[in-house]
């Protein structure tokens, strides 16, 4: 396996180029031979795609990766993140069977800051990295990917920074254009799961024209997604037990605190998952260019993202220490298979689940660019924009249980609860339950609980910079420019939460619902599950009509009536729900940028010379509210602080808090044009990637033992610091004489400083010394006796340390093969390969075991090819798509972060112009139905195995 040293790759920077990739380019040969294939062929699709992509790539003064559309419409892909995978050292993340986070040069998307128009973008995520998922490749005209930065870019990309492009009409060479867009699309695995949508559909539609002489541009565009969301899963949960199975006798395997012990599962989900996804996403531009010297223009943008989704089969819980277990398969300290059984004062269960899930996101981005060029030397550019999120997500939770006869005055649960299984890999289990006849009767099956947890966020930055720049005459300094950036951002996230019933018995006081027929339905698995059990969905508005008759109550952000720190409780109630109100906040952040940057233009030994230097200057203020337990003292800011419910608490103090901090980024690059043919590009810089928004929070709760010992915890902070690294990047760029194409090589360096946000144990913490307000006394209740407090351990999120080389080479390849007889003079290959390692390795927790897993989303080797061809009216390709091993987060009934499998995607698309304006397209995504597969810490300890179906496209184009 290759093993890049640090001071092996200086030697290669000093030795010879090294990549940035590329995606397409034309030779630039001479004026004469370019005239004369003009008038032969006229090149359109994908083929012109990438020859203008290239054009970017070669043009660019940083390593970067262009896309490029032929026009607005002209990228198949289904979204920008799809489309970005093709670009060299880029993967993405599949989420419901679809590309939603990219990664570049194997870090995840934390790490990867995005523009739109030059203008940093927000997300309905609640982090930094914005959901390329939300963005219509439809309604963008181009897109780069910089690895290199300079000065003048916005800072923000350990990784790497993307920029989207929408239309700029004036820049059109034809004066008007109209493009269309139809496409009916088809799931097939949407038929195996009751009430999935098999049928969806896209379509498109966009203007592009040039009024007033040529002085006034108008762009506007549409574009709509409907499309099944389906998938058939088995989901793992995670090893939160140590409980000693396999009774060894002098058993030492486990951890320190419980040698004898096993890690043991949560669990395990087996569902059918459905429903629709809709994209309606809006752009506009207006340019005004009334002179040659001044341009102003204004564009929007508005994509709407909405899914409407249900999750439906079983839930086994086995519920650690409280279960019996029996003929335990222990691999490793594992427990990968054997018998669970519930104990009579256990809780060991499977729930029928029938979730009913929303997500209402929206992005907007608005801006205004006014650019002037005051003298032939002297050009001032202003812009003005507006970045705007929002995301409400209702999680809707039905649970089920087998009772032993659901017709009873008093329903009792069935407690003869068996669970016999056994993990297989990556592939599927083998699973069996006691109770799998009665899963599918409505005489033993009853309703036991239902739960709405929200999350409502919603993201806003505003921001206003003004550049200049200034031309010299002068042997080396071609020009110098400077520029500063204003901002003012705030965050905000709010919980909230209604629950009715208990989800490991019945409960006594909420009673469980008997089912009537028309509110249920036999299901069955099919395909690779159909040895599952079948199982009851259950219509939810139906049951909830039934259930709550005068209205199903809604979420509220509430203490819970039973909160210990309620002044008007409810005596009839048990249930704190404080969560609700110290996860809800806002976060506060306001930057002030500056940079001033020298672009160059030499010669050095005859060799011609072109880059720049500079350094960014970036101050920030982050804040955020805070609801601090300061133990009910008035004299320490205790408020009484009122819920949506009515409940008053008067344990906390409401305040703000926060940090400044000022950083300085060097940046350099230079790009040494060897021949018209070949150039060489070295680029330094040290870079940050700030926290994600929403770990700026915060959380921190505080208590006062009766000994007077003070403890506190933050799982977030608003004083996390940024993610740093120096960077330093080698490329080398052949493109083809004659011949469409090029072909590059890169190497690449990064000295991260720190790649997460961890939390710690500080003992003995100075509580006072920094800031909390803490009583240096308290009265002993019984004695009436005043105890001094004493300093105690704070467990507190901060920036780990673990930094350490992330390091790679990239290698990327695009020409057409016009050497070849016809027809096959029109075939093309765009090839991509990147090979990344890091010495990072990062300790998780996960459940009550400790684990090493490398740096998210990094895959040592990830490839993409595209094979192209088009034969008069006719075109075709194929794309694949691979990427090994990966770390990232699966979701199930918590966030568990776990290792992806490598994974292959095969896309293939054809199309054929009927007319010169009028076209007819065909389209597979996911050509062989890949699944995802994770696992935990080996492949025994079997994650997500998730197949999501095939997509197929057929439509029709239209331009004009």
């Amino acid at each position: 396996m290759p093993n890049f040293k640090p001071n092996l790759l200086s030697m290669a920077i000093l030795a010879f180029g090294a990549i940035s990739l590329p995606t397409y380019a034309q030779d630039a040969s001479s004026t004469e031979d370019a005239e004369d294939a003009l008038e032969e062929v006229v090149v359109t699709g994908f083929r012109q795609s990438l020859v203008n992509a290239l054009d970017k790539k070669r043009a660019s003064d940083m390593v970067t990766e262009q896309l490029s559309a032929d026009d607005l419409g002209g990228l198949p892909d289904v979204s920008m993140a799809d489309a970005l995978t093709r670009l060299p050292g880029i993967s993405a993340v599949r989420t419901g069977g679809q590309a939603a986070e990219i990664n570049i040069r194997g870090m995840s998307g934390g790490f990867v800051f995005s523009t739109l128009n030059g203008r940093e973008q927000v997300s309905t995520s609640g982090s930094r990295s914005i959901e390329f998922d939300q963005y219509p490749s439809e309604l963008i005209s181009s897109a780069a990917v910089y690895k290199s930065p300079k000065a003048s870019l916005i800072e923000g990309g350990v990784a790497g920074s993307v920029e989207l492009e929408t239309a700029s009409p004036l820049e059109r060479t034809q004066q008007h254009t109209f493009n269309a867009n139809v496409r009916t699309m088809f799931n097939d695995r949407a038929g195996e799961i009751s009430d999935a949508v098999e049928f969806g559909h896209r379509f498109s539609v966009s203007y592009q024209g040039k009024f007033a002489d040529d002085t006034v541009g108008v762009a506007l565009g549409y574009a709509r997604l409907y499309q099944p969301s389906v998938s058939t899963q088995f989901v793992g949960l995670g090893y939160t037990n140590l409980v000693d199975v396999d009774k060894v006798e002098g058993d030492t395997e486990g951890p320190e605190s419980n040698p004898a012990a096993e890690y043991v599962s949560e669990g395990m989900e087996l569902q059918h998952r459905g429903g629709e996804e809709t994209r309606d996403g809006y752009m506009a531009t207006v340019q005004f260019e009334p002179t040659d010297t001044f341009s102003l223009k204004a564009d929007a943008f508005l994509s709407k993202f909405d899914t409407e989704s249900f999750a439906r089969g079983f839930r086994a819980k086995f519920e650690g220490t409280s279960a019996a277990y029996a003929n335990a398969n222990v691999v490793d300290n594992y427990m990968i298979g054997g018998t669970v059984n519930r104990r009579s004062s256990g809780y060991t269960r499977v729930e029928i689940v029938n979730d009913d899930n929303t997500d209402y996101d929206e992005v907007q981005s608005y801006g205004i660019n006014a650019d002037w060029q005051v003298t032939d030397a002297f050009n001032v550019n202003f812009d003005l924009s507006l970045s705007k999120a929002s995301s409400n997500f209702r999680n809707g939770l039905l649970w089920a249980l087998v009772s032993e006869d659901a017709n009873a005055d008093t329903p009792v649960l069935d407690s003869n609860v068996s669970i016999n299984y056994q993990l297989n890999g990556l592939s599927l289990p083998d699973v069996g339950f006691s109770q799998a006849d009665d899963f599918s009767d409505i005489n033993k099956v009853l309703v036991s609980k239902y739960g709405i947890y929200p999350y409502v966020n919603s993201d806003e930055i505003s921001a206003a910079r003004i550049d200049f720049k200034y031309d010299f005459d002068l042997p080396v300094l071609a020009s110098i420019e400077a520029g500063v950036r204003i901002t003012d951002r705030e965050y905000s996230n709010d919980r909230s939460v209604f629950e009715y019933g208990n989800d490991s018995n019945f409960s006594t006081s909420e009673a469980p619902l008997r089912l009537t027929n028309d509110m249920v339905e036999v299901v069955s698995w099919e395909g690779d599950f159909a040895h599952f059990p079948d199982y009851l969905a259950i219509d939810v508005d139906k049951a909830l009509n039934a259930w709550f008759p005068a209205g199903i109550p809604q979420p509220v952000q509430t203490w819970g009536a039973g909160n210990s720190g309620v002044v008007n409780p409810d005596p009839n109630s048990t249930r704190s729900y404080d969560w609700t109100m110290l996860q809800s906040g806002k976060v506060f952040e306001e930057t002030l940028a500056a940079y001033v940057m020298a672009n160059i233009d030499t010669e050095l030994a005859g060799i011609p010379v072109t880059g720049n230097v500079g350094v960014r200057m970036i101050e920030t203020d982050q804040s955020a509210t805070s609801l601090e337990n300061v133990g009910g003292d008035p004299l320490l800011g205790a408020q009484y602080v009122k819920d949506s419910a009515g409940y008053i608490n008067d344990q906390f103090a409401p305040s703000i808090k926060g940090i400044n901090y000022t950083d300085y980024l060097p940046q350099m690059n230079l790009n040494f044009a060897l021949t018209d043919n070949d150039q060489v590009r070295i680029a330094a810089a040290k870079v940050m990637s700030r926290p994600p928004i929403n770990r700026l929070a915060s959380d921190t709760s505080y208590n006062i033992s009766d000994t007077g010992e003070i403890s506190a915890n933050s799982s977030n902070s608003p004083s996390l610091k940024p993610f740093y690294a120096t960077q330093y990047d080698l490329s080398y760029e052949h493109y083809f004489e004659n011949t469409e194409g090029a072909i590059a090589v890169a190497v690449f360096y990064k000295d991260i400083d720190s790649t997460g946000i961890v939390t710690t144990s500080l003992p003995e913490f100075d509580f006072a010394g920094n800031g909390f307000a803490v009583p240096s006394t308290i009265i002993d209740e019984l004695s009436g006796v005043p105890i001094p407090t004493r300093n105690g351990t704070y467990t507190v999120a901060y920036n780990d340390q673990n930094g350490g080389y992330v390091q790679g080479v990239e290698v990327a390849y695009t020409q057409v093969f016009n050497m070849l007889p016809e027809p096959f003079d029109t075939l093309g290959a765009n090839l991509s390969y990147s090979y990344t390692e890091s010495e990072i390795e990062k300790e998780r927790v996960i459940g009550v075991s400790t684990v090493k897993q490398s740096l998210e989303g990094l895959s040592k080797n990830v490839a993409s090819t595209s094979l192209f061809w088009n034969y008069k009216d006719f075109e075709t390709r194929v794309s694949v798509r691979s990427r090994d091993s990966f770390v990232s987060d699966q979701v199930a009934v918590d966030a568990q972060t776990v290792f992806f499998s490598g994974e292959t995607v095969v896309d293939y698309q054809a199309s054929y112009n009927i007319t010169d304006n009028l076209g007819v397209v065909f389209q597979v995504n996911n050509l062989t139905d890949e699944p995802t597969r994770s696992y935990f810490n080996t492949e025994d300890q079997t994650g997500t195995i998730q197949f999501f179906g095939r997509q197929f496209f057929l439509g029709v184009t239209y331009s004009m």
